[in-house]
């Protein structure tokens, strides 16, 4: 605002002493203050209000007018109630300095004057906010990016002193405030994404209202134009993969151009998020293109050769032989009445026993997978840049690398069992603010399959990861993932375990000792067979091996350190046992 239109405000109580010739400048902010120096705390602009306390007599106008004038201020106001009339010398001080010197009555507060000054300031700073998000967009749209939602939110916290934040659905943090103080904690981002979901789900139309402990958040649905609502049939098919920007404010109040200015924004974010999902065509057609050489049974060396033509793809900077691990990811609807306000009395049932009305939970689960298996303490999408996801009717398969592991001090080269991702640590990550997205009429379940070090293990690891979803399956809750951990020798006995979970389980547990064997000829494998066969008894064993009890112990030890076992444990004896005979 311009410092003439103070003059024109009858209700702040301002009247002109000197500097009718510098009305016209611009005035950023208001500052209050009673120091003799306060040009340290002046960034230029400001319109500064005093009472005077400063002043111990009239040779100190001067260095004070001086100060002010130097830091680059609008104009300085002098309050009346404390000291009445404005000393002469500090009017001939701000003549000297070209200086506008306004007096204010003693019945205005300055606190009037400051909510004054910047509900105006705010008002012409989103104005101009405006159009550079909207010059924003254009460029996003008809070119090169022009640097993300990371310059607009930057913008929102420098000219409306707003902070905000871009969250997935899961409450990943995709872009923010850069400086430190304003980062969000990830319980704080979880329930925000948790609250998000809720509210969608209730048809609400945005920004909806969330209070995290003393702080209450707005929160804008960011709709992209090739993922809104506009083409779905059912909020459904969308509130699982909406991104969401949370505002750190209460907008119950916000005037309708306020409003609108973050509405712009919200369209920026979905032009990057469209712009992100259009990158990732080509992964997600080469996820697809494996995972049907996979399916259909293709020789290892055909798979291994079309990894191999993905890798700069899906493989950036990680080269050309990882380990593999599959995620299978499946979302499910119960049908839904309008009419009565609950299920469906009727509808078609899906494999696993659960009513659905026609939703395609594949591209959703798709959609989820790509958020889920972000690293939980990056941010960006360009993380997401290393995960391949294919779906096919309701389920999504996603095919994780991970960096192959240098050789251990062994010389095996084995990742072994604890490496790679975690059912729990996945499930932990989005249990709560999915569970608010489900909301009481869908579940999400996920499966895991083991790291495998090679084309070869693919297909046993996607029934794998596919058998320990059905275990995910039969589990309680609107959210659930299982491991190949979870899938124990007893279960492997069971007539409907497919034999390539079978053979993925005896994988896992003997290439270990295989790999040993033919690098270091140990005979791990005829030590393991023949500890079983004795019982675990070490005298009759090491007799019948003719090794010193020692040795013995030797062996069974490297055998526990490649396996991570415990062959004291009678589940991991059994389980040895199972893998021999199947083997």
């Amino acid at each position: 605002m311009r410092l003439r239109a103070l003059l024109d405000t009858d209700a702040l109580g301002l009247r002109l002493l000197g500097g009718q010739d510098e009305l016209d400048r611009a005035v950023r902010g208001v500052m209050t203050t009673d120091l003799r120096d306060p040009s340290r705390y002046l960034s230029g602009g400001e319109l500064v209000l005093t009472g005077l306390a400063w002043r111990r007599g009239a040779a100190d106008s001067e260095p004070f007018v001086r100060l002010l004038a130097g830091a680059g201020v609008a104009a300085l106001a002098a309050g009346e109630a404390e000291l009445g009339p404005i000393p002469d010398d500090l009017v001939v001080a701000c003549a000297r300095h070209r200086l506008p010197l306004f007096a204010v009555n003693e019945s205005v507060a300055f606190a009037t004057i400051t909510e004054h000054v910047v509900r105006q300031v705010s008002g012409e700073r989103a104005g101009d906010l405006a159009a550079v998000v909207d010059r924003h967009r254009r460029m996003m749209t008809s070119g090169p990016a022009g640097g993300g939602p990371d310059v607009v939110l930057d913008l929102l916290g420098s000219d409306l002193d707003l902070r905000a934040w871009v969250l997935s659905p899961v409450g990943r943090l995709v872009a923010g405030p850069r400086l430190a103080e304003a980062e969000l904690p990830a319980g704080v981002r979880a329930a925000l994404a948790g609250e998000h979901l809720a509210a969608v789900r209730t048809g609400r139309r945005g920004p909806y209202r969330a209070t995290v402990g003393p702080t209450t958040y707005s929160l804008f649905p960011v709709r992209g134009g090739g993922r809104g609502t506009a083409g779905a049939r059912d909020v459904r098919e969308t509130v699982l993969s909406e991104w969401l920007l949370a505002v750190e404010a209460d907008a119950g109040d916000w005037p309708a151009e306020r409003l609108d200015l973050l509405e712009g924004v919200t369209q920026l974010i979905a032009v990057e998020r469209d712009r992100r999902d259009a990158a990732r065509t080509v992964r997600r057609r080469l996820a697809r293109e494996v995972l049907e050489l996979v399916q259909t049974g293709a020789a290892p060396a055909e798979i291994a050769a079309r990894l191999r033509v993905a890798a700069p793809v899906l493989l950036p900077g990680l080269g050309a032989a990882p380990h593999w691990q599959v995620v299978v990811a499946r979302v499910e609807w119960d049908a839904w009445d309008d009419a009565k306000g609950g299920p469906a009395s009727s509808s078609a049932e899906d494999g696993g026993g659960r009513r659905t009305d026609g939703l395609e939970g594949g591209p959703v689960a798709q959609a989820l997978l790509e958020e889920i298996l972000v690293d939980p303490l990056s941010s960006g999408p360009e993380p997401s840049d290393r995960i391949a996801v294919a779906h096919t009717g309701d389920e999504a398969v996603a095919l994780v690398p991970l960096p192959a592991v240098s050789s251990g001090q062994d010389g095996s080269g084995h990742d072994g069992s604890g490496t790679g991702l975690l059912a729990d640590a996945i499930l932990a990550a989005v249990r709560d603010p999915l569970s608010a997205g489900l909301d009481g009429d869908g579940r999400l379940t996920l499966g895991v399959s083991a790291a495998v070090h090679s084309a070869e293990g693919l297909r046993g690891a996607l029934e794998e990861a596919r058998h320990a979803r059905r275990v995910a399956a039969a589990r309680p809750g609107r959210v659930c993932a299982a491991g190949h951990q979870e899938l124990a020798s007893h279960v492997l006995l069971l007539p409907f375990v497919p034999d390539d979970v079978r053979r993925a389980f005896t994988a896992r547990l003997l290439d270990p000792l295989r790999d040993y064997d033919r690098r270091h000829r140990a005979e791990l494998i005829p030590t393991l067979e023949a500890f079983l066969d004795s019982d675990g008894s070490w005298t009759r064993c090491a007799a019948r091996l003719h090794l010193h009890v020692n040795t013995l112990r030797y062996r069974v030890g490297r055998i526990e350190q490649l396996t991570g076992r415990d062959l004291s444990r009678l589940e991991d004896k059994l389980d040895f046992f199972l893998a021999l005979r199947m083997s």
